[in-house]
């Protein structure tokens, strides 16, 4: 396995593939690898020649700086992991001056609107961090194909606007969500919480699941309410929001309709753990 941390070492790497004509693979993370990651990762081995994850926390996407020192890192663990699937992937994990030299600051973009909805609303300027940091990935490795979980819906659709809006001719892989035992969608967050808490938090999925099944025949505000009064009748559970939107606009919808395809977005506090979640309705 080659580990990087300086740009100049990938872009070498990458040169030299790029001559052969191999395809590359890349599989952008935070680290704390669990399971949906690993899938991302597996998905990439099949697809590509040659499959590249970074890991790196990436502060401007960070709206609380205490959030951002908790976030949980452990590269020697993530390596070991990663070495399970195969020795042959590469790892890049650059500090954050290697990333963003002198100046710490998240680039503006115009991601013609899904990035204002849902977590937009709540996270100021996190996709432009997101993006900021994708777009230095993306212009450093050339990626055939990224590879993202569909648990970060939004999140996919603000690097699609984002491949649209520099020419990047990377093809965005979404991967389905990879869920605990008990539904619960996984994240490295889920390491916060304590084993009960985690247990309950099945409650997100389930009522994901009680939506899809009755959207269709019931009233969206009183099955959202529904909903949104189960998560919140367990201890230390606070629903942010529970929408149900456009799959494309991520625009919120009030009522059915057989022309929209729909979908269901939550967050969840949980202890002060910020969960989020997300499925399709039809």
């Amino acid at each position: 396995m080659i580990i990087c941390s300086l740009k100049s070492e990938v872009g070498n790497h990458i040169n030299n593939d790029l001559l052969l004509g191999k395809t590359i693979g890349l599989v952008p993370t935070m680290g704390s690898l669990h399971n949906g990651h690993l899938s991302l990762i597996e998905s990439a081995v099949k697809m590509c020649d040659k499959v590249w994850v970074s890991i790196f926390v990436n502060p401007t996407q960070f709206n609380n700086k205490s959030d951002l020192k908790k976030y949980p890192y452990d590269l020697k663990k993530d390596i070991e992991l990663i070495k399970n699937i195969s020795e042959k992937i590469y790892v890049f994990a650059p500090k954050t001056k290697e990333m963003y030299e002198d100046e710490i600051k998240h680039k503006n973009y115009d991601f013609q609107g899904v990035d204002s909805e849902l977590e937009g609303k709540y996270r100021k300027n996190h996709f432009n961090g997101v993006g900021t940091i994708v777009s230095k990935l993306f212009f450093l490795f050339k990626p055939t194909k990224a590879f993202f979980g569909e648990k970060d819906f939004q999140q996919t659709q603000v690097i699609q606007k984002l491949i649209e809006i520099e020419n990047h001719k990377t093809q965005l892989v979404i991967c389905p969500t990879v869920r605990e035992k008990n539904g619960l969608a996984m994240s490295s967050r889920n390491s916060l919480l304590s084993d009960e808490l985690k247990e309950k938090a099945s409650i997100i999925y389930e009522t994901l699941l009680h939506l899809k099944s009755n959207f269709k025949t019931q009233e969206f505000n009183a099955l959202i309410n529904e909903c949104v009064n189960k998560i919140d009748s367990n201890n230390c559970f606070k629903t942010e929001y529970f929408e149900i939107v456009n799959s494309i606009s991520l625009k919120k919808l009030n009522s059915f309709s057989e022309k929209n395809s729909h979908r269901a977005f939550v967050s969840v506090l949980v202890d002060n753990v910020r969960l989020i979640d997300n499925i399709l309705l039809n």
